[in-house]
Parts: structure tokens; sequence; C-alpha cells
């Protein structure tokens, strides 16, 4: 994870507080809204619910940031082994995202996790140190991926 100073600096002084898994559904429901300069989004009716069956599995996990009792950003994914894919992020004040993201990477590699999957390669997430591997890389990650060590239930910060 890259972290710039000006973003190091907000996560110091913004104020800014870091749950997981308190408001699932409203991070799903943020990242469902259509995107500037996007028609229309992925994330449909079915998908949401799918996503909260998911989480009711404890497979599904979000990591959302507030700023004066108001969730302001956050991002959601799928966790299982030690990979977490990374399904999308939203940000309704700067940096929302991105401190969401620096928590996410943080207490993954506390856990052991070895892969942050973001799926889609974008100046977003490249900002924030993500860059692409090679697809064959990517399925040794996979095959090697210990799913009898899937984190199940709702996630705490250390």
């Amino acid at each position: 994870m890259k972290v710039t100073r000006s973003l190091a600096k907000r996560i110091r002084n913004a104020g800014f507080e870091i749950a997981v898994d308190q408001a699932f559904a409203s991070v799903v429901d943020y990242c469902s809204e259509p995107r500037r300069d996007v028609a229309g989004t992925w994330i449909t009716t079915e998908m949401k619910a799918a996503y909260s069956d998911l989480h009711g599995a404890g497979l599904a996990h979000s990591f959302e940031t507030y700023l004066d009792g108001d969730l302001v950003g956050g991002l959601y994914g799928v966790s299982l082994g030690l990979c977490f894919f990374g399904e999308s992020m939203f940000s309704l004040v700067p940096d929302g995202s991105k401190v969401a993201f620096h928590v996410l990477h943080q207490q993954l590699s506390a856990w052991g996790f070895d892969l942050i999957d973001c799926q889609l390669q974008n100046p977003h997430l490249e900002s924030l140190g993500v860059y692409e591997i090679p697809r064959a890389d990517f399925l040794r990650h996979l095959d090697a991926n210990p799913l009898e060590q899937t984190r199940r239930g709702r996630w705490q910060l250390d």
C-alpha cells in the first residue's frame, strides 16, 4: 500500500473513524449508486441480495469510514482463505475510500493475508499502490490459498 504524505496527514488529522461489518448493507447501497460519467451499475438488486447472503454466512465484509458519526466512505468484498476479493468502494468526502482501504490493508496484513484482488486496474487504485499481476501468478495464489483458514463471521479490528 502506498500512503502519500497528504493521505497520511488526512488519516492522522481528519477525525475519521473506521468500523468493520457494522453497515454492510449501507456500503453496498452506496457502491451501487451510478458513478459520474458511467451509465447504470453492475450492483443490481439480485447482486445485493447475493452479497447480503455472503455477509450473513460470514464471507463478505465491509470496511466503513465515518466522519462525525456519518458514513462517508467504505468498501466491501469477499474473503476466502487468505485472499480478499474487493468488489466495490465509495467515497462521499475526499479520501473516504482510501482511508478504508488503508485500514483493510493493515488488518489483512496483520492476519497474514497475501492477496487483495481489486479486479479492475484504475488510476484511483494505482494511487494506492495496486498493481496488476500476470494471470498465471494470480492462479498460483488461488491454488495455494488455504481455504480452511477462511475467517468466518463478523470481523473486528485488532
